[in-house]
């Protein structure tokens, strides 16, 4: 069998072709094949999406931790905690927006905290609620999803588990949030907006 690499047409062994153009994209074309004990390719298109990791961020200071360009294409984020911390005790949340800017209401959520056999869910509005009871000794650890629900009305759902470093205590996230454009940020912060971050990093993967 000759496999043939040409710079126009791409490889070709017939039936089968692989086709690339300039902007990086490959298309793999293959016949389908009838029969009891083979595997069709079923004639379907779609995006194969690297997974992203953002830059790192210490969050150590300032009110907030702002991930912002996030591409257009992107499906799910996942925003991954190491030791954060703040000065406070106000709750975290998850705040996400668009190029007009970061969305603060209609959030639906609740973070539900576990602690020696009991559990308590809080609900929160102006974010997806992140965790409950916090203080200043508090550290969390963990990571969460935020994924595309429906393009065409902009749903997106939040889930994940973070644990405190300080007791044998977690956190249970769940929630939803409608945006009106394409989501391109992503923000920490409290629900009062003034306790300052004070250990910790944080950053995200996306895809």
């Amino acid at each position: 069998m000759t496999i043939t690499l040409n710079a126009t047409t791409g490889i070709s062994t017939p039936p089968v072709s692989v086709l690339g153009d300039t902007s990086g994209s490959i298309t793999f074309a293959a016949p389908a094949v009838a029969g009891t004990n083979t595997q069709t390719l079923v004639a379907v298109t779609g995006t194969l999406a690297p997974l992203i990791a953002g830059t790192a961020v210490a969050s150590t200071s300032g009110t907030s931790i702002d991930f912002t360009s996030i591409p257009s294409w992107v499906k799910r984020i996942t925003v991954m905690f190491s030791g954060v911390s703040t000065n406070g005790s106000s709750n975290l949340q998850c705040q996400i927006g668009t190029s007009g800017g970061i969305q603060t209401s209609s959030y639906i959520s609740v973070v539900t905290t576990v602690f020696s056999g009991t559990s308590v869910a809080t609900a929160i509005t102006t974010g997806f609620g992140l965790c409950a009871n916090m203080g200043a000794t508090v550290t969390n650890q963990g990571s969460f999803r935020i994924s595309l629900i429906d393009s065409s009305t902009g749903i997106w759902a939040c889930d994940g588990t973070l644990a405190r470093g300080d007791s044998a205590a977690n956190y249970v996230i769940a929630g939803a949030k409608t945006l009106s454009g394409t989501l391109d940020r992503v923000r920490i912060t409290t629900v009062n907006g003034t306790d300052t971050f004070d250990a910790g990093t944080i950053n995200i993967l996306y895809e």
